[in-house]
């Protein structure tokens, strides 16, 4: 018998028996459509529709699958595994443990003792010194949706990608509310720049991670030097969650020398937040003012069409059939961001596989309520007053008034404040429009004060804690 037609022989062998073991449903929902490619030694490799279908197999049947093959292979038997390709989408990106993520060149640290390096995202050698460049090859380009939500945004990183530091996008500052695909964008980028120039040393850390790693440096005597040094060989360094370093001086100072060295040597900075830099509060003014050299780019709440086209994509490179009925409810309901929709479609399809049952708008909708509740749009700027209202047991155009008394300028900050925090994609402006025709400074000086006092007066704290749980509760929205 020729190797070509053997492993179509063993695969046979091992559908039969697992015919006779598990129900007919599963059986050829989850057995019937894995194709066999070929059999070296005791290897089967199979071709699968997606790694979702990979992966649910193996929860679902993996000691069953070592048993059986052991039976017709062998006891060296062994599986791998070959994701379909879908030819209308671009190949589906497997998660980075399974793809290929970028890898930087070792590095030449010049002077710099490799012993005595104290950043954790590096392995030391010899002489040399190899930058793990921490980008997941899931967030790429192709795995993006274009839309009016970030056509800007990503129009400029196909830009800078394409010539890293000589482009007026030095540096981008991307800033938005969570999940709109800030981390994707920035990593997307430092992703296409290193496939052009595989020379290019590519740095990803969040704003967290690099406090800790000044501390960590400062820590120690004389690290900061080598810290700095670390740092100065990067040619494209991407820091996500900026907000992080609010309140912690000395990392910024060390971020403002970093800045400096790289951005007069022509290197790439990528920065994201969860505000504009004009929010941030506790930056240096001298850093507050380099961000905003380059451009800055706001991330949108996706509209209909981009939230369908999102599904529609992750659909087919799952290699899942769901209907275009089902996608069109998720995306009519789920608005707020990508990372609840994919939440929403991945629950879907779970529910749908590990129920044996075919995706419907029914369940689509028990399960979408189940994750997001009651849509949590409801929740707006006036009922955020009228909940501010009722605590302090004034009315609304009081506190929409100039009034300075006391009580009602608290009630106004406070509310301000909780706009600001509760509706993340709402602007200063919008928030202090609806506040009386307030401008963009008052609403932010409001912000601020609230902040401030929650953190020294306690019964303060306690005013917006009581008011904010008031407005999480399922009966307000």
């Amino acid at each position: 018998m020729n190797g070509q037609a053997r492993h179509t022989d063993i695969w046979n062998d091992f559908l039969h028996i697992v015919e006779n073991i598990i129900e007919p449903r599963p059986f050829t929902t989850w057995f019937k459509p894995i194709k066999p490619i070929s059999l070296e030694g005791s290897t089967l490799t199979v071709e699968v529709p997606s790694d979702f279908f990979r992966e649910f197999i193996e929860n679902q049947y993996l000691d069953l699958i070592r048993v059986t093959l052991r039976r017709v292979i062998g006891p060296d038997a062994r599986l791998i595994y070959s994701v379909r390709p879908v030819l209308s989408q671009p190949p589906m990106t497997l998660n980075a443990q399974y793809g290929t993520a970028p890898v930087n060149k070792p590095v030449s640290l010049g002077g710099l003792r490799t012993d005595s390096i104290t950043n954790p995202l590096v392995l030391p050698g010899l002489r040399k010194m190899e930058i793990d460049p921490r980008l997941n090859p899931v967030y790429c380009f192709e795995n993006m949706i274009k839309g009016e939500c970030n056509q800007v945004g990503l129009s400029a990183g196909i830009s800078i990608a394409d010539a890293p530091g000589r482009t007026p996008f030095n540096p981008l500052f991307i800033f938005g509310g969570p999940g709109l695909g800030k981390t994707h964008l920035a990593q997307a980028i430092g992703i296409a720049a290193h496939n052009k120039y595989p020379d290019l040393i590519v740095q990803y850390v969040s704003g967290s991670e690099f406090k800790s790693q000044y501390v960590n440096a400062t820590s120690v005597n004389n690290k900061l030097n080598d810290f700095l040094h670390f740092y100065s060989k990067i040619d494209l360094l991407i820091m996500d969650d900026i907000q992080e370093l609010q309140n912690a001086g000395g990392s910024q100072s060390a971020l403002f020398s970093i800045f400096n060295s790289l951005h007069q040597n022509g290197k790439q900075l990528i920065f994201t937040s969860d505000r504009p830099a004009v929010e941030l509060r506790n930056f240096e003014s001298r850093m507050l003012s380099r961000f905003k050299w380059g451009l800055s780019v706001k991330l949108d709440r996706p509209d209909y069409r981009t939230r369908l086209s999102m599904l529609k994509a992750r659909r087919d490179r799952e290699g899942v059939l769901i209907s275009d009925e089902v996608l069109e409810y998720i995306a009519a309901h789920v608005k707020s961001n990508f990372r609840e929709l994919e939440g929403a479609l991945v629950s879907v399809m779970a529910h749908a596989t590990l129920t044996h049952q075919e995706t419907s708008v029914e369940m689509a909708a028990g399960i979408t309520e189940n994750i997001i509740g009651e849509e949590a749009g409801d929740l707006n700027i006036a009922r955020i007053q009228e909940s501010v209202c009722e605590y302090f047991n004034i009315t609304r155009d009081e506190l929409l008034s100039a009034s300075r008394k006391r009580q009602i300028v608290q009630a106004r900050q406070i509310s301000m404040y909780l706009s600001r925090n509760l509706l993340t994609n709402c602007s200063l402006a919008t928030i202090g429009n609806e506040t009386g025709g307030k401008d963009h400074a008052t609403v932010l000086h409001a912000c601020n004060t609230v902040a401030d006092l929650m953190a020294t007066d306690r019964s303060f704290k306690r005013y917006v804690s009581d008011i904010e749980s008031a407005l999480s509760t399922p009966e307000n929205f």
